[in-house]
């Protein structure tokens, strides 16, 4: 037990007030506990059992005062530290010390916890998809003044913990109403069929941007539309209506594969008949000038020997005649007779048998070329009178 310096006892040397203040510490700690000393509290065998050990109990006191102002700042987290209420500093991850208090406080705030905020509805944990419809935030009107409900939930994490703690007093009120004011704004600007086909817009930098003009240290990472439906009440009128454009635009898609199936082959008809009318016209203009380069070199022979020339047409054009008929009447000279040639008959008769000499069929080409030739005379006869 530690004693007090020249506690009950008559030191000349140390001053006789320090000696009072011990003794009354002293009998207040006793009466503390619960002690209290008969007759003579001066005597020694009183003051012996009365020392109490008060600096070590201090010291441990003390000791643990400043152990509370340990702590540890998780992976992911940020402490911000406050001295007197007022922001003093923010710490990183590990362990870390502050002042006790009242001097100092320190709140450790999670930077990668993802929040989610939900809008138009609430989730009530009843299975998969249930859900509560909230229609003060799920219906918004549309540019052509409809009412569509909307249904859509906001994730989100913090990035700076001093601008959270100091800056905001609700945070998910402040995201809602960011969210809501973001998606209105998108909506307004849009028209309800757009919006039921093509669904919504990305709207998480409007957000951000509203959030980043009050300082509320809140970042967006997803918006992701869960509904976009109109109101219950003409939820079959508006099925009605898609069907219809359903079925409009499935006649323009139709109508598309057919036109794609018949353009295509009208233009290589139309392309395939330009092709034969220019090689028609190629072939009449070479015919056209090779029949008026073939009559010009008739005419230079035909002015150097104008009968033989006249005469030679005259056999060509009869030959090119004769060649096209079966039927030929031959004028005999000098009688009244006309001379009938059933060529038509001649050249039907055919011989059944394969086994026919071939001198038959040469009889009957030299009787023809006889024909032909006793015709040729004749008529050159009948031209000469």
């Amino acid at each position: 037990m530690i004693k007090f310096p020249g506690f009950g006892q008559n030191n000349s040397e140390g001053p006789p007030d320090l000696d009072k203040i011990l003794g009354d510490l002293n009998e207040k700690v006793s009466n503390l506990f619960g002690k209290k000393g008969g007759g003579n509290n001066n005597s020694p065998s009183n003051r012996k059992d009365f020392d109490v050990p008060v600096l070590p109990i201090a010291a441990v006191v003390v000791a643990i005062w400043m152990a509370t102002g340990f702590y540890i700042v998780d992976q992911g987290s940020l402490g911000v530290v406050q001295r007197f209420g007022k922001y003093n500093e923010t710490t990183e991850t590990g362990p870390r010390w502050h002042w006790p208090y009242p001097f100092e406080s320190v709140t450790v705030v999670n930077m990668e916890q993802v929040r989610r905020l939900e809008v138009g509805y609430r989730s009530n944990g009843e299975g998969v998809g249930g859900k509560t419809k909230q229609p003060k935030e799920a219906l918004m009107l549309t540019e052509d003044e409809n009412i569509i409900d909307l249904q859509f939930a906001v994730q989100y994490n913090l990035k700076n913990a001093k601008d959270y703690l100091f800056n905001n007093r609700a945070t998910d009120a402040a995201v809602m109403s960011a969210a809501e004011t973001a998606i209105r704004e998108v909506v307004g600007k849009n028209k309800l069929d757009d919006l039921l086909q093509k669904g919504l817009a990305d709207t998480s930098e409007r957000m951000q941007a509203i959030l980043d003009g009050y300082n509320t240290g809140v970042k967006i990472t997803s918006v992701s539309l869960q509904s976009a439906q109109p109101p219950e009440q003409v939820q079959e009128a508006f099925e009605d209506v898609n069907r219809a454009n359903q079925d409009y635009q499935r006649f323009i898609n139709e109508g598309q594969a057919y036109a794609n199936d018949v353009i295509p082959k009208a233009r290589g008809t139309a392309s395939r008949l330009s092709a034969e009318a220019a090689g028609y016209q190629l072939k009449v203009e070479n015919e056209a000038k090779g029949n008026a380069s073939r009559f010009e070199q008739i005419l230079a022979q035909y002015a150097k020997a104008p009968e033989v020339t006249r005469q030679r047409l005259y056999l060509d054009a009869q030959e090119q005649i004769m060649s096209s008929t079966s039927k030929v009447i031959v004028d005999q000279p000098g009688g009244n007779s006309l001379l009938y040639l059933p060529l038509d008959k001649l050249m039907s008769a055919t011989v059944p048998s394969a086994a026919v000499p071939a001198a038959v069929h040469n009889v009957e080409s030299k009787d023809n070329q006889a024909s032909v030739d006793t015709s040729r005379d004749l008529t050159r006869d009948r031209d000469s009178r």
